[in-house]
């Protein structure tokens, strides 16, 4: 799958490239493999030819939508590129695919300059504290800046940088990169500002010498603190060995556990593909032990309601991404024969020691265009939900699919990706907001079996609704003896339990942080099936979350938003009339910076209004943060069961 130049490298370092969208990082990762030989001639984003966006529909829009991952070497150290989506609508993506990483190359255009998801995905890089290199491309396209271009990253991005490369004739066709001494005045401050020992040697002296300059680059590096630039261009290759070269030296690669037979194997499956035939393969990420062909593994899943599940599976096929062999500690494998495999599945660790994704905040319905390829629909449809399992594909009414989105650019790519991969024509219903229910108090509700005029269903079921902890999902519990039923009995309540939460609640919408329990049961042999307590599970759960009663929450979003000194007045005051609420306001001399959070069923309405109010100056970043009580009850929701 892959070919490198040095196959057995002894250490391994995962980067990711993180951009906004044109930025060029699918162009920089071809210009890396290229230059180092991984592949005989650079792939071109617009002929559709680039070696990581391997999927049509990211080969006719032109951007990154799944991750990716690609490999050369420098040195003795073999690089693992994952090239991660760009477009704000898969965030979650990015997301995922940052848990594995040992750093990042943030892109900036130089031209373009600092764009609203290059901020959002600044954030998040420091917020995890991930070693984070900058590079700045398109030095030889018009309009280029660098001193402009430098202040902005510091008021913008991060105050902490220190420019490793400049440029000369930035602007034309003759840019080029010049090294930037370590030892000039302006990297030893921008260095005491991170680094204590540094800054005595500043202030008392004797001054640092190059050597300690350049440990103490490499440790605030490594420690999220610092974020050293270069600039380049992807397509004329300018800069980019200078990036290569410094990789290594400034982040960390993995290590491979001298004993990993000694350590039980842990990793992440942070991507997977879907082959023509419908075989599953799954990028893992190895981060203690040992996986070897046909090894049995046993994955840990959290569920959307919050359970956690087993997942087992042989390594069929283990293809260890840059080398031969086993799969070790630090490296990544692509591992075919893990049936059932999804984004997220955690191999010998408790899945709820992964990081939680916000939820996504829209939701639509989907049907095909012909009546007769419902059943073929719903069925692509969960098949994609597998590979993305935080859009939650689901049976609607009237033979709909009920699907959760970030946003609308996800709507055209699935639209996309049904009619191209598997030849179905899909109308999606307008988006609305997705709101939740939580219980207000506790509610008990049973039916019982009677001799006469039984309910139709030959079982007994009693249960019990609390609340449950925030963010605890729903869970389920029995406070019967687990032999009184079947185990057939018993799955069957409980699997019904789950799936009723999706839309049980007297509002219509899906039921979480909650606590369910099974109070009474009973059966009557030979008479009772499973089907008749799937069948009375929903009734009596209904009727328990009555007696409880529940509160509606609906979805916010947190924003941070960028103004012309004039804009201030006006654009504020519409987001106070959508029920904003500030957190900061900074002015400088050109611009006020806003930040906040609104419900989420005005984000669309403030995206489309800030460019008239701003005439088109206005920046604007938001995102899912969680929910709070309606302030005015939403209209009852359509049951989707």
């Amino acid at each position: 799958m892959h070919s490198l130049n040095t196959p057995h490298a002894s250490n391994t370092l995962n980067i990711g490239i993180l951009a906004h969208v044109d930025a060029g990082k699918t162009s920089l990762t071809e210009r890396l493999l290229f230059d180092s030989g991984v592949i005989d001639r650079l792939g071109s984003v617009d002929a559709g030819d680039t070696r990581t966006d391997d999927g049509a529909i990211e080969r006719q829009r032109g951007i990154t939508i799944r991750s990716a991952v690609a490999a050369f070497t420098a040195g003795d150290v073999q690089i693992n590129l994952i090239d991660t989506p760009g477009h704000s609508d898969f965030i979650a993506e990015v997301e995922r695919a940052l848990e594995v990483l040992d750093g990042a190359v943030l892109l900036l255009s130089a031209v373009e300059g600092v764009q609203a998801q290059t901020r959002v995905l600044m954030k998040t890089l420091r917020r995890l504290r991930l070693p984070t290199l900058v590079f700045v491309n398109k030095i030889d396209r018009a309009g280029a800046r660098e001193e402009g271009l430098l202040d902005d990253i510091r008021r913008r991005l991060t105050p902490h940088i220190v420019q490793l490369t400049g440029v000369r004739a930035i602007g034309t066709a003759h840019a080029h990169v010049v090294p930037r001494p370590l030892d000039e005045p302006r990297t030893t401050e921008a260095l005491a500002e991170v680094d204590p020992g540094i800054l005595a040697a500043v202030v008392d002296g004797p001054p640092p010498t190059r050597d300690e300059l350049r440990a103490a680059l490499a440790a605030r590096t490594a420690d999220g603190s610092l974020h050293p630039v270069f600039f380049g261009s992807a397509l004329g290759g300018q800069g980019v060995a200078e990036l290569v070269e410094t990789l290594p030296r400034l982040i960390p690669p993995s290590q491979p556990t001298e004993t990993p037979e000694a350590a039980e194997p842990r990793g992440t499956v942070f991507a997977v593909r879907t082959g023509p035939g419908g075989e599953r393969t799954a990028y893992l990420r190895l981060y203690e032990g040992e996986v070897t062909q046909r090894q049995r593994l046993t994955f840990l899943r959290r569920e959307a309601d919050g359970r956690t599940t087993q997942v087992y599976g042989r390594a069929l096929g283990l293809d260890v991404v840059g080398r031969p062999g086993s799969l070790t500690a630090g490296n990544i494998a692509a591992v075919t024969g893990l049936t059932g495999i999804r984004v997220g599945d955690r191999l010998g660790q408790s899945p709820d020691r992964a990081p939680q994704f916000a939820a996504p905040t829209l939701e639509t319905l989907v049907r095909a265009r012909q009546p007769d390829r419902a059943a073929s629909l719903r069925s692509a449809l969960l098949a994609l939900a597998d590979q993305d399992p935080l859009i939650h594909a689901r049976p609607g009414p009237d033979g709909s699919t009920a699907l959760l989105l970030y946003g609308e650019v996800q709507k055209e790519v699935l639209a996309a990706t049904l009619a191209q991969d598997f030849g179905i024509e899909a109308e999606f219903e307008p988006s609305r907001i997705r709101y939740l229910e939580r219980p207000a108090g506790t509610g008990e509700a049973y039916e019982e079996i009677r001799r006469h005029g039984h309910t139709g269903f030959w079982a007994t079921i009693g249960l019990r609704v609390e609340p449950g902890p925030r963010g605890s999902g729903a869970v389920f519990a029995y406070e019967t003896e687990l032999g009184a039923l079947p185990r057939a009995f018993h799955q069957a309540v409980e699997d019904t339990v789950h799936a009723t939460l999706l839309d049980a609640g007297p509002h219509g919408w899906p039921v979480t942080d909650c606590r369910v329990t099974l109070v009474r049961s009973g059966f009557c042999a030979p008479i009772s099936t499973a089907g008749d307590f799937r069948g009375l599970t929903p009734v009596v759960l209904r009727r328990a979350l009555e007696h409880a009663g529940t509160r509606v929450y609906e979805p916010y979003h947190s924003f941070e938003t960028e103004l012309p000194l004039d804009a201030f007045a006006p654009v504020t005051a519409q987001l106070a009339a959508y029920g904003s609420e500030f957190k900061e306001t900074a002015g400088g001399r050109t611009s006020w910076l806003v930040t906040g959070e609104l419900p989420a069923r005005h984000v669309r309405d403030i995206e489309l209004r800030l460019p008239g109010l701003t005439h088109g100056e206005g920046v604007w970043w938001s995102r899912p943060s969680g929910d709070r009580p309606v302030r005015q009850l939403p209209g009852e929701a359509a049951r989707t069961r």
